[in-house]
């Protein structure tokens, strides 16, 4: 796996990109850098990045970074979104999951408007 930092605001959280042709994809695309947008416990933001659904799944679990094909988005999830029903996370559609947040998401629930992301290479 390869680490990443993730920058939201004055936030910075650890995370992990799969070893998948989804996860290295994001990966050669690093930096990232883009104003997020919110909706509900999710962050996005489009990036440009050729993905394929390969495992596409329809609920993700808190800390998952995924990648959404309708909106071309890296999507940052750490809580229940406006379709989730009882405590699952629900995506707006299918996603491809190809990391995680190391550190904990939940620090995440504290941003409340448009983030400024970036998603960069960490240290090795």
């Amino acid at each position: 796996m390869k680490k990443i930092k993730i920058k939201v605001n004055d936030y910075q959280l650890n995370g992990v990109l799969h070893d998948t042709p989804a996860g290295e994809k994001i990966w050669d695309s690093l930096p990232i850098s883009s104003r997020g947008s919110l909706w509900g416990d999710e962050i996005y933001f489009s990036i440009n990045a050729d993905v394929k659904l390969e495992n596409e799944q329809e609920v993700v679990n808190e800390g998952d970074l995924a990648y959404w094909p309708p909106g071309s988005a890296f999507c940052i999830f750490y809580g229940p979104t406006p379709v989730s029903a009882n405590d699952e996370i629900r995506p707006a559609s299918s996603v491809e999951v190809f990391g995680k947040i190391t550190d904990d998401a939940k620090v995440l629930k504290k941003i409340n408007r448009l983030t400024d992301v970036l998603i960069e290479r960490a240290d090795a």
